[in-house]
């Protein structure tokens, strides 16, 4: 909760803007019960909008409508933003249950990228943080995690951009036959595991996420080695992990759901089946 009182005003905007979007054309007496603003208050909203450019009057019909220029408000909301929104509270109650730091990560270009942390919030976290760090799709969990459950040509095409990287960590692309291996293993027990010879003071078990039978991004939880063997933190730490993600993916089916005039946090979802990834 904020520490500081709303701004109303913009509050009574944003409710404005809402009932707005909810129907084709609105006058002002549906505004006003939609809204239950006084009409001089409305008069002046609707004024405001309208030399924004978000809303056209026409003084003919008495009605006010929505311009084009409303999609600005939302052209930043896309899929990272959303699976963030989606993964963001089932992370942080994973961490507050388990300790250890979790973390989410999208693939871009030849590497997946964590766009998500809860370093901050774990008692039990090796680095500061890791936002916006760049991972290996071969030797990192993470990575791993979205490369083994690709689409095959997707993978393919992966496989021979990495061949041109001079990464340290991407090198084990080379050992083309060792490393497919990797990748069907990871894939056929639905999760991946950090390479051994990268950072071996910890270790990372990361699963992927799916919406519509597509990976759109991995989660995975880091802990020390010293703490736990990867045998002992697939058995005590796996089966949350899992539930976790199966949570995020259902999260993902109502992010999308229209506002009903205010916002609020996301209804805690019913448990939904995993998606596969179907090779291509």
């Amino acid at each position: 909760m904020a520490s500081f009182p709303p701004v109303r005003s913009v509050e009574r905007a944003l409710r404005l803007l809402q009932c707005l979007n909810r129907q084709p054309v609105s006058t002002l007496d549906v505004l006003y019960q939609q809204t239950g603003l006084p009409k001089p208050s409305l008069i002046r909203l609707l004024q405001t909008l309208i030399g924004l450019g978000l809303v056209r009057h026409a003084p003919q019909y008495g009605a006010y409508c929505v311009t084009s220029a409303v999609q600005s408000l939302s052209c930043g909301f896309h899929s990272e933003p959303r699976i963030i929104e989606a993964a963001a509270p089932v992370a942080d109650a994973l961490t507050r249950t388990l300790k250890w730091p979790v973390a989410l990560a999208v693939f871009d270009t030849d590497a997946v990228v964590v766009r998500y942390s809860t370093i901050a919030q774990s008692p039990l976290a090796l680095l500061h943080s890791s936002l916006n760090m760049r991972l290996s799709l071969v030797s990192r969990a993470l990575g791993r995690a979205y490369l083994a459950f690709c689409p095959r040509d997707e993978r393919d095409i992966l496989l021979r951009t990495l061949a041109r990287s001079t990464q340290r960590e991407d090198q084990p692309v080379h050992d083309e036959a060792a490393l497919l291996q990797v990748l069907d293993e990871t894939r056929a027990r639905g999760y991946a595991l950090r390479s051994p010879s990268v950072r071996p003071v910890s270790n990372t078990l990361a699963l992927p996420i799916f919406e519509r039978g597509h990976v759109v991004a991995t989660f995975g939880l880091t802990w020390f080695s010293s703490a736990l063997s990867p045998d002992d933190a697939i058995r005590t730490l796996l089966p949350q992990l899992r539930q976790a993600t199966q949570d995020i993916e259902a999260r993902l089916l109502t992010v999308d759901a229209p506002f009903d005039g205010g916002i609020e946090p996301l209804a805690s979802p019913l448990r939904s089946n995993r998606r596969r990834a179907k090779e291509t």
